[in-house]
């Protein structure tokens, strides 16, 4: 009897330790960059303008299996998709072009997935990428800036208009509303020869100002003045202001032309 009591004893406690949960060291569901033919991956080098497929897969953790909850992906510092699961697999594929943004360069860039299952457990991976800026040439092309008593012309295609101060000797050039005026140094003009390069000195080497003023309205003269402006809507014009001429006075007043080239 004894013998049996010690048996079933025994059977007892590997009963009891059978039944215990053992604890998941690493109970996060998994996530990688889809890897197929096709997809872009992680430190790749990819062009502007041009589709670039990216995707992740997942997968519930395989010994919890929990279910998949939710994916959050990011591209840069913009919320891009936020996908509802409820599934222990799943694939996500998308597409995005990159395109040169009128004031920012692009550089490079980072796409991330995080994963989140129902018991809150997180996964997370990325594709990080450096954008190809292929430059285009500048052409450059003449302008005139013209005014003759109230009438001005020339001047609103760049956002700027000429204001009257008959207490100034000086011209009073001004942005409109909505746009932003700058000066450079003159060297800028012959050093920027690509739209990457323009979009680059306008990001770093503007110094914004309220008016443009070195022309004087008495006399002409010549100039080597640098100075841009950035529209409403991104767009940049940089432009060099190389002479003032001024004609015989007429019953409105004295013809006055500020000529030079933009790009």
């Amino acid at each position: 009897m004894k013998k049996l009591a010690l048996a079933l004893m025994c059977l007892v406690s590997v009963a009891f330790f059978a039944s215990c949960t053992q604890p998941v060291d690493n109970p996060e569901p998994t996530i990688q960059v889809c890897t197929e033919e096709g997809y872009v991956q992680d430190g790749a080098t990819v062009d502007l303008d041009t589709d670039v497929v990216f995707g992740f897969v997942m997968a519930s953790n395989t010994q919890t299996n929990k279910e998949l909850a939710n994916l959050l992906v990011t591209i840069d510092d913009h919320q891009w998709a936020n996908v509802p699961l409820n599934r222990t697999q799943y694939t996500y594929t998308d597409t995005i072009v990159y395109t040169l943004n009128r004031e920012d360069i692009v550089g490079t860039s980072k796409i991330t997935a995080v994963l989140t299952d129902v018991a809150g457990q997180t996964a997370t991976a990325e594709i990080n990428l450096n954008i190809n800026e292929p430059s285009e040439p500048l052409i450059a092309h003449i302008f005139e800036w013209f005014r003759l008593g109230n009438t001005q012309t020339g001047l609103e295609e760049f956002g700027l208009y000429w204001e009257k101060n008959i207490k100034d000797t000086h011209a009073q050039i001004k942005p409109l509303d909505g746009v932003t005026l700058y000066t450079f140094d003159s060297s800028v003009w012959e050093a920027t020869t690509t739209d990457v390069q323009k979009v680059a000195i306008f990001s770093d080497g503007a110094t914004e100002i309220n008016v443009y003023n070195n022309v004087s309205t008495t006399a002409g003269d010549d100039y080597n003045d640098v100075i841009g402006t950035k529209m409403g809507d991104g767009t940049l014009h940089l432009i060099h202001v190389t002479k003032c001429v001024i004609d015989a006075y007429q019953d409105a007043g004295y013809p006055i032309h500020i000529t030079g080239e933009a790009k």
